[in-house]
């Protein structure tokens, strides 16, 4: 079975509302897809977000990269996958969404191949989850609706977004939200790197003196600080979460052996795709801590590539924020993962399950 063409095109969604970090403010997903083709017919469906705050990719940085990496793709065997994936990841430096949806196409084809869907490939599991659901980061009484809203939709946990403002109208904002759902809502909070290490500490610390009991806080503080990290970790009770910290299995093994975190986010996207998130996975289970599996502003093409991973990976990947696809207005997919609420379910189809992706521009093609 040898690969044959690479198309490459671009998908626009508008979001049901727009999405609100202390980095960015975003009205769409418009995302670049990538498809395999093998001579027996079989297709693999990768993507890719244009995160540039988060990753540095832009679409034509992306674009880019595509040009110099799938030429060196075409004629190649599939049963030779590990070789496959160091061209990859050895053709380019840096560059970790694009490599991420080169490697996704590439594996939902070897599940293909074997007849099976992905995250059997990839060891098993129950294909199930439970997502959370994020708020972004607004007035105190737009995050408190949109917080009803989403329990009133069925999730029972909120990732909501602070960060950006003072940390007393995070704290407020928190307050409020937190009397607002009840106490058997889960709240989740992301800074998205919008603290300094003293003020996360003040705001974490109010909340718990308050009697809040938050499950985890997210990359408080600046990606690139983590003795500001660890000085959050070693002065709050309350678990925290490294998420833009963590790209490399390099990066993982510092937070975990200098406990600068209680809980390391994988996302896809920042792994450079499926092969090194398994060995931060491996890693993680290694120092006995946990994973959360996350997604950026992403389609239902990546995150069912993340939620294979994170159903076959269940006993280190213990937290899901998957809800890419619930934000988005339309889903241009064929196959692939439903969502109903926070459930996520994945069917036995081959691969991930993605047979047509509708709505694609711009599209380019590489073939023999």
């Amino acid at each position: 079975m040898h690969i044959t063409r690479v198309t490459v095109g671009e998908i626009k969604i508008p979001l049901k509302v727009a999405f609100k970090t202390a980095l960015r403010t975003v009205t769409d997903v418009h995302d670049l897809v990538l498809i395999v083709e093998t001579d027996t017919g079989l297709r693999g469906f990768g993507e890719a977000p244009p995160t540039a705050v988060i990753t540095g990719d832009v679409l034509g940085s992306m674009r880019a990269v595509c040009d110099l990496i799938a030429p060196r793709l075409l004629g190649q065997d599939l049963s030779n996958f590990n070789a496959l994936l160091r061209t990859v990841q050895q053709s380019i430096q840096h560059h970790t969404s694009l490599k991420a949806a080169l490697e996704i196409a590439l594996f939902d084809l070897r599940a293909q191949q074997f007849g099976v869907p992905l995250y059997r490939l990839l060891g098993g599991g129950v294909p199930r989850l439970k997502t959370d659901v994020t708020i972004s980061v607004n007035d105190t009484p737009t995050m408190v609706q949109d917080c009803l809203r989403a329990v009133g939709e069925g999730f029972d946990a909120l990732k909501v977004k602070v960060g950006g403002r003072t940390w007393q109208d995070d704290v407020e904002s928190t307050l409020a939200i937190v009397r607002a759902v009840g106490p058997a809502v889960s709240i989740r909070l992301d800074a998205n790197q919008g603290w300094s290490p003293k003020h996360a500490v003040q705001v974490i610390g109010a909340l718990e003196k308050a009697g809040v009991l938050l499950e985890f806080v997210e990359q408080p503080v600046k990606a690139s600080d983590i003795a500001g990290l660890k000085f959050v970790t070693d002065n709050t009770m309350t678990p925290i979460l490294a998420d833009e910290a963590v790209f490399s299995v390099g990066d993982a093994l510092h937070i975990l052996a200098t406990h600068s975190a209680d809980i390391v986010n994988i996302k896809l996207m920042k792994t450079a795709g499926i092969s090194q998130a398994i060995e931060i996975a491996n890693l993680t289970r290694r120092h006995h801590k946990t994973c959360m599996m996350g997604c950026m502003l992403e389609s239902g093409i990546s995150v069912t590539a993340a939620a294979h991973f994170a159903v076959a990976f269940s006993d280190v990947v213990t937290t899901i924020d998957l809800d890419g696809p619930q934000l988005c207005s339309a889903n241009p997919l064929e196959g692939g993962m439903t969502m109903r609420g926070p459930w996520i379910e994945l069917s036995d189809a081959p691969g991930l399950g993605i047979t047509a992706v509708h709505g694609l521009t711009n599209t380019h093609t590489y073939e023999l």
